[in-house]
């Protein structure tokens, strides 16, 4: 596990999608048709820095919410569309290196990782160490790779700002105590946006870099319910875009 989670940071190739013929034929076929698990974040805007986290069960075609409601924050400059398992959107803001913006979409869930040995999840889980860099370096042949300075080498994580065990590394920062991987730009395009996780906040509705985060119950208990055989999947949109898609995207109902 540890050598495919830093190989590939879960790379997953894009699947895909078919068109309608008219607006009365059944949705087309998606990349998250199997999905039985959704984390589902709404924001006011592209611009917004916070948000809500609900989650959501499917058996059948019918989504039905579980459990309350949480608050959530996401990049410092708000959200831009991000390369997923969703269709490519051509229109403004775009998921880019260091832009502040949380990657906007629907997104695998990859691994789980944290400080501790062990998590009380059934997802799979990575424990990091002082070793463990995500490398957003673009001219990096290890972009968007969480990797062990162990095995490639000191010189390759050398102007990486994503050491994995940041309370060692950041003057005890538990950001990254409890979280997992959304599989953003699988494809590991250089400059389209790296090292993307849900993971622990630092302050109630602090933004981050482009990520999305939230208190420790909320992530605890949502890493609990989370289950692998039910091909979980993260979906970040401001909340107009949400109702421009839901039905088309098959997403659960406002």
């Amino acid at each position: 596990m540890r050598a495919l989670l830093r190989s590939t940071l879960l790379t997953l190739p894009l699947l895909a999608l078919a068109a309608c013929a008219t607006v009365t034929s059944p949705s087309p076929a998606k990349g998250w048709d199997d999905a039985r698990q959704l984390v589902l974040v709404t924001t006011d805007g592209w611009d917004a820095t916070t948000g809500r986290m609900r989650r959501f069960e499917r058996d059948g075609d019918a989504w039905r919410e579980v459990g309350s409601a949480a608050p959530v924050s996401v990049g410092r400059n708000g959200s831009a569309w991000g390369t997923g398992l969703h269709p490519s959107q051509g229109s403004e803001p775009q998921k880019r290196e260091g832009d502040g913006r949380a990657p906007a979409g629907v997104f695998a869930i990859g691994t789980a990782f944290g400080y501790a040995g062990n998590a009380d999840t059934t997802m799979p889980y990575e424990a990091m160490t002082a070793a463990d860099y995500c490398i957003d370096v673009n001219a990096s042949p290890l972009y968007n790779r969480i990797v062990d300075a162990g095995d490639v080498g000191q010189a390759a994580v050398e102007g990486s700002t994503e050491p994995m065990r940041r309370d060692l590394h950041a003057g005890g920062d538990q950001r990254y105590r409890l979280g997992f991987v959304i599989e953003h730009n699988p494809l590991n395009q250089p400059g389209g946006g790296s090292c993307i996780f849900a993971h622990l906040w630092k302050a109630p509705g602090e933004p981050t870099a482009g990520c999305t985060a939230m208190a420790d119950p909320a992530m605890e208990q949502l890493l609990a319910w989370l289950r692998p055989e039910r091909h979980p999947v993260f979906v970040l949109l401001p909340q107009a875009e949400y109702l421009r898609l839901q039905h088309s995207w098959r997403l659960p109902a406002p």
